[in-house]
């Protein structure tokens, strides 16, 4: 229970940590960074999608080699 209370962040917490980041970085970087990871998550979540497409992808490949080679 105690580090349930120790997680929870009150709206103080968020502004204090949002003004931190303003100062450090700057106005125009924090869009700059928010672009990049977001960009970033959107490359992961292709890469998870295409784990599972180049098994498909080899099965027709192979396929298409044997009806082509005769």
């Amino acid at each position: 229970m105690l580090t349930l209370t120790i997680l929870a962040l009150s709206w103080q917490h968020v502004l204090i940590v949002a003004l931190l980041l303003l100062v450090l970085f700057g106005g125009k970087k924090i869009p700059e960074m928010m672009r990049g990871m977001g960009t970033g998550i959107k490359e992961f979540k292709d890469a998870i999608k295409e784990e599972d497409k180049p098994e498909a992808k080899t099965e027709n490949t192979s396929s298409n080699n044997t009806t082509n080679s005769n």
